[in-house]
């Protein structure tokens, strides 16, 4: 019998700091990308922040799987990086999330020490329609307002001021509300 695929995992953490102290934020956490970026089955990590001067910082980081991750999480490089910012970065949201499902999940609540199991997921044809009724207004308005200030950049420019300017719009600000009013259906 074949075992099931093992399935990528993203921790969604939020951590809040001075805005004083923001240039050792992201130094900070450049510094823990690059240790993280060492492990084996690391696929990437990233931050954002709800504006400027915020105290919050959003924080991902994506491993190939549950195994990978525990290797990271439990290193000697991450405890140490940890330390170093105890003190002035305060943790106060862990959430792990295989797949895109987390984006059809209510944000919760909990303790950083207290890991959040992966819930169960809508089906795939919900989870696409979802994203299709948040991206296709958000790319009409992207292609009508962004790209023909565009118009002079090769394709791939494009695409990637595209995709940077849209993905935490869509991430932050449409996806959560899209699937808020959808919830009661994409339960169903």
């Amino acid at each position: 019998m074949e075992s099931p695929p093992q399935l990528a995992v993203t921790v969604a953490i939020t951590r809040r700091v001075d805005p004083a102290r923001a240039a050792e934020m992201a130094a900070w956490v450049r510094a823990g990308a690059s240790l993280a970026e060492a492990f084996p089955g690391f696929l990437g990590t990233g931050w954002v922040r709800p504006e400027v001067g915020s105290s919050e910082w959003h924080m991902l980081y994506r491993f190939a799987d549950a195994e990978a991750l525990r290797d990271w999480e439990e290193s000697e490089q991450r405890k140490w990086w940890l330390s170093s910012a105890e003190g002035f970065v305060e943790h106060t949201r862990v959430e792990r999330r295989t797949g895109i499902e987390g984006w059809f999940d209510p944000p919760v609540e909990r303790e950083v020490d207290q890991p959040s199991p992966a819930p169960a997921a809508p089906p795939r044809w919900k989870q696409a329609v979802t994203i299709w009724l948040g991206f296709f207004p958000v790319s009409l308005l992207s292609a009508i307002l962004l790209m023909p200030h565009l118009d002079s950049l090769n394709v791939v420019l494009k695409t990637l001021i595209g995709t940077l300017v849209l993905t935490p719009i869509m991430t932050y600000l449409v996806l959560p509300r899209v699937t808020k009013v959808l919830q009661p259906w994409l339960k169903r």
